[in-house]
C-alpha cells in the first residue's frame, strides 16, 4: 500500500468534521449514463505539478485539499523522496492529476525527460516557504519555470507563497511584493518577459490555500466563461448578491460570478458545506438504502444575523450552489428556486456538449485521419451562451 492509499483508507474509517465517509458515493449527472461518466477515463487527463524546495510545505497542500487530512496532523508527513501521482476526478470538470515532485530534483540531469513532466502539463504550482529565506527557492523557481516554458509555453504558472499565517499582514504584504519583485525581475534580466507568474499568500490553517487552488482549477476548465455567464445571470435575475459554483468534495470553487470575491464570504460558504455534510451523514443517511450524504434532497438555508442569508441547493452528486443574499429580497424565494432550476438545467446541457466534444475528440484521435487543432481541445467545438430569460426559461445558443 503506497502513501496515497495509507492516507485515504484511514480517513476513511475515521469520520472527521469536513471529510466524507466511504459510502460517499458518486454517481451519474441526471441525464448521463454510467459510461459518460468519465469521458476522459483512458485519456491524459490535464496535470498540475507542485514544485518547490523540501519542507516547503508541497505535500501537505495536497493532503489538506485533497484528502481532507487535518492541518495538525501534516506535522507528521514525511519528506516526499519520489514522484507522487494523485488522480482527481470529483466531477465532470474537476478532472485532473497532481504530480508532487520531491524538493531535491534536479532539472539538468540527464535522466530527466523535460519533454515527458512539462508536455502534458495544464499548471505549475511552485510553493514558496514564506518563512525561511527563499533566495534559494527564487532561484529554483526561476530554473524551473524558463525550463517549462521551453517545453511548453501553455503550462499556466502560479506561485504559492506558503505557511503566511506565522506573519503579520504587513509582512505578509512585504513578503509578496519582495518575491513578486525579485521573481520577475530575474525573468527579466534572462529575456523571458513572456513568461507570466500569477501569485497567491497561502496557509493550510485557513481558507486561503483553498481560494488559490480554486483559482488554479478555473484555469483548466475550457468551460469556465459559460459558467460564469449563467452565474451572472442568475445572480441579476435573482436578487442574489454574490454565488459560487463548489466542488463540494474538496471545497474548490469551479466557477463564481464576475463580482469580486470577499474571503469572508467564502470562508462562510466553505463552512456552510461543512455543516451540510456534516448534518447529513448523521441525519440523512438511512442504513436500509445505499444512500449518499449529498444528493438531490441537499439544501440548507442559514440566517446570519447582520440580515444576510446563505442558501445552499445541490446542483448534481458532486456540485453545489452557494449563494449569499440580503434577507429582504429572500420573500421572492419562488423566484430564486424556479431560476436555480433552470440555472440546473443549463449546468446540466453544458455537461452534455461537454461529453459530445470529448466522445467526438477521442473517435478523430483513434482515427487515422488527420484532426483540426479545434478538433482536440477539451472544450466544446460550439460556443455555448446561456441565458435565463424574463420568464425564467433557458436558452443555449449554439453557433
Amino acid at each position: 500500500m503506497d502513501d496515497d492509499d495509507h492516507y485515504q483508507s484511514g480517513y476513511d474509517d475515521h469520520y472527521q468534521s469536513g471529510s466524507f465517509p466511504k459510502d460517499f458515493g458518486y454517481a451519474p449527472f441526471d441525464g448521463e449514463t454510467e459510461g459518460s461518466m468519465d469521458p476522459l477515463a483512458g485519456e491524459q487527463k490535464p496535470r498540475i505539478l507542485l514544485m518547490g524546495l523540501r519542507r516547503s510545505g508541497k505535500s501537505s497542500i495536497q493532503k489538506v485539499v485533497f484528502h481532507k487530512m487535518s492541518p495538525n496532523e501534516t506535522l507528521f508527513l514525511e519528506s516526499t523522496n519520489k514522484i507522487i501521482k494523485d488522480d482527481i476526478s470529483n466531477s465532470s470538470f474537476v478532472q485532473f492529476q497532481i504530480w508532487d515532485f520531491p524538493g531535491q530534483i534536479d532539472f539538468f540531469d540527464p535522466t530527466f525527460d523535460s519533454d515527458m513532466i512539462f508536455g502534458g502539463c495544464g499548471a505549475l504550482v511552485f510553493v514558496i516557504d514564506a518563512q525561511d529565506d527563499y533566495m534559494e527557492a527564487l532561484n529554483k523557481l526561476h530554473a524551473t519555470v524558463t525550463k517549462a516554458n521551453k517545453v511548453n509555453q501553455a503550462i499556466k504558472f502560479e506561485v504559492f507563497i506558503h505557511k503566511v499565517d506565522g506573519l503579520s499582514d504587513d509582512c505578509k504584504m512585504e513578503t509578496q511584493r519582495d518575491i513578486h519583485t525579485r521573481a520577475n525581475d530575474d525573468l527579466a534580466d534572462a529575456g523571458c518577459d513572456q513568461i507570466h507568474l500569477s501569485f497567491h499568500l497561502t496557509s493550510i490553517y485557513d481558507h486561503s490555500i483553498f481560494e488559490a487552488f480554486s483559482k488554479v482549477v478555473q484555469k483548466l476548465i475550457p468551460q469556465l466563461p459559460t459558467l460564469e455567464n449563467l452565474l451572472n445571470i442568475l445572480i441579476s435575475n435573482s436578487a442574489i448578491e454574490k454565488a459560487f459554483l463548489f466542488d463540494v468534495v474538496s471545497k474548490i470553487y469551479i466557477a463564481t460570478d464576475s463580482s469580486p470575491v470577499d474571503m469572508q464570504s467564502y470562508e462562510l460558504c466553505c463552512d456552510m458545506i461543512d455543516v451540510v455534510i456534516d448534518v447529513s451523514c448523521i441525519y440523512g443517511l438511512r442504513e436500509d438504502l445505499e444512500a449518499a450524504a449529498f444528493d438531490n434532497q441537499s439544501s440548507s438555508l442559514i440566517k446570519l444575523n447582520n440580515g444576510t442569508i446563505l442558501y445552499l441547493r445541490e446542483v448534481n452528486k458532486f456540485l453545489a450552489l452557494v449563494c449569499i443574499l440580503r434577507e429582504d429580497n429572500f420573500d421572492r424565494q419562488g423566484v430564486i428556486d424556479y431560476n436555480f432550476l433552470c440555472f440546473r438545467k443549463a449546468i446540466q446541457q453544458v455537461f452534455e456538449l461537454r461529453n459530445k466534444a470529448l466522445a467526438a475528440t477521442n473517435a478523430n484521435n483513434h482515427s487515422s485521419s488527420p484532426v483540426s487543432t479545434n478538433e482536440t481541445s477539451n472544450a466544446p467545438t460550439v460556443s455555448q451562451t446561456g441565458a435565463i430569460g424574463q420568464n425564467g426559461t433557458v436558452v443555449i445558443a449554439q453557433s
